[in-house]
């Protein structure tokens, strides 16, 4: 008599006798192990049945040598005589109270594709649902790569090699957040990430950063470009009918603004002038909300470059990259790499308030901010004034010009210090970081002001 396979939500270890059909969606790799005067070998696998029910299978020493060539990802066998057990959660990360293990007792029969069980199962959480989560939280998202950088190997505190890459993702809640994914995946080539594609990511680590919020993609996880979903094709739509010009909010910041924000007051243009011009002994960082009135593109009558390319090879014995400009050949002159420049902003702004205006230099991250434009973006445009082709002198002007006095404010972190220049101590003022403004707290803010002028009294 063939047993029915049981549904896999309902596998628990009150079940003596059980089989169950599902595909494996993800595997490990072979690891040996010792226990004692032993030595083993592992790998696991998840699994996912018709009906959704996801959980994760382990194979031990003659289960493991058996079965090792035996499972595909991809495709779907029954199993039976493994032992269920509570799942261990410091490395089980799958939806599902229990786990199997199994041993040389294991039965894996391989059946035919059945096209009921998906491919993978994931159940996306849109980025403003994540802006409100209790942290950390897992969870699979879906969006547009908006910005990518080069992998980045370095040495782990514990002397381990690793590989990462860093990802903007961005969905049609119209915010974006970093994910960073690690080992293999991060070493997929750069034309994997070039040119906004659309990707699921499954098994995704929110956790707080910087006075922020970023993920990074767990060694179970998976990347996935390009899906076929409904959820997939409603972004790529917003995307092109409008997504890509909209202004989209970090979740994740960058840099080192996250400790002087914290210690951040509230000021005004005029304040922070002010506070330059007295020299203070130590920085003041003040944060304002404010508009951009124009970009400065030349100086002296000759075109002022934004951009400039960085090298992105990491620093020897470093989890930094040497980040120097490099030379107009490609050459850094810090470390000698060739080739490895990336384009980072450098603008000089000015921005005003009801209290004044000022000119701000605002470097790589903050300038994306301000400009709502990856820098990759602006390097094009100046490539293309620089080609001398006709009707294209003016398109970076013209870009450029549409983000003026913009009707969404900005709210901008400055930081007034005190600089030293051939003997002569100066005033210096620079924006460190910049963020869409948070129109339900500037209101309460606003309102608390009003009412403080009208001497306390409530304008309810």
């Amino acid at each position: 008599m063939v047993m029915e396979p049981l549904p896999i939500a309902e596998l628990s270890f009150m079940h003596a006798r059980w089989t169950i059909k599902a595909r494996v969606t993800n595997k490990s790799r072979v690891r040996k192990f010792a226990k004692g005067n032993e030595e083993g070998k592992v790998f696991s696998i998840d699994l996912l049945d018709k009906f959704g029910g996801e959980i994760r299978a382990t194979f031990f020493n003659q289960g493991a040598d058996k079965y090792e060539e035996v499972l595909q990802v991809g495709s779907c066998y029954v199993f039976s005589r493994g032992n269920v057990k509570i799942a261990n959660r410091q490395y089980n990360n799958c939806n599902h109270r229990y786990e199997i293990t199994f041993d040389k007792e294991a039965i894996v029969s391989p059946v035919a594709e059945d096209a009921a069980i998906q491919n993978m199962k994931l159940t996306y959480v849109d980025l403003r649902s994540v802006q409100q989560k209790t942290l950390p939280t897992k969870v699979d998202l879906v969006g547009i790569i908006t910005d990518f950088k080069p992998a980045f190997r370095f040495t782990s505190r514990d002397g381990k090699e690793l590989v990462k890459r860093e990802l903007v993702l961005a969905d049609d809640t119209a915010i974006s957040m970093q994910v960073t994914i690690w080992g293999d995946r991060a070493t997929m080539p750069d034309e994997k990430f070039a040119g906004k594609p659309i990707a699921a990511l499954k098994g995704v680590v929110v956790k707080e950063w910087n006075d922020g919020r970023s993920g990074s993609l767990i060694s179970d996880g998976a990347i996935i470009f390009e899906p076929s979903d409904a959820d997939a094709e409603r972004i790529q739509k917003w995307w092109k009918g409008g997504g890509s010009t909209q202004n989209i909010s970090a979740l994740s910041r960058e840099g080192g603004a996250g400790g002087a924000a914290r210690n951040a007051s509230l000021g005004t243009l005029a304040e922070v002038r002010k506070i330059a011009e007295s020299l203070p002994e130590q920085p003041v960082t003040v944060i304002e909300v404010v508009r951009l009135a124009t970009i400065q593109t030349k100086r002296q009558g000759e075109p002022q470059p934004l951009t400039y390319l960085a090298c992105s090879a990491p620093r020897e014995k470093s989890t930094l990259l040497c980040n120097r400009r490099v030379n107009d050949d490609g050459v850094c002159p810090a470390c000698g790499s060739v080739g490895m420049g990336v384009a980072r902003l450098n603008i000089r702004a000015q921005f005003v308030d009801y209290s004044n205006s000022t000119w701000l230099t605002t470097f790589h991250e903050g300038a994306q901010n301000v400009l709502g434009m990856q820098a990759e973006e602006i390097l094009a445009l100046e490539r293309e004034n620089s080609s001398g082709e006709e009707g294209k002198s003016s398109k970076l002007n013209d870009v450029l010009k549409q983000k003026y006095y913009n009707p969404a404010p900005l709210q901008i972190t400055i930081r007034a210090k005190t600089d030293s220049y051939n003997g002569e101590m100066r005033g210096n003022i620079s924006c460190i970081d910049a963020k869409p403004v948070n129109r339900v707290e500037h209101g309460k803010r606003m309102l608390t002001e009003i009412q403080e002028l009208l001497g306390g009294e409530s304008m309810f």
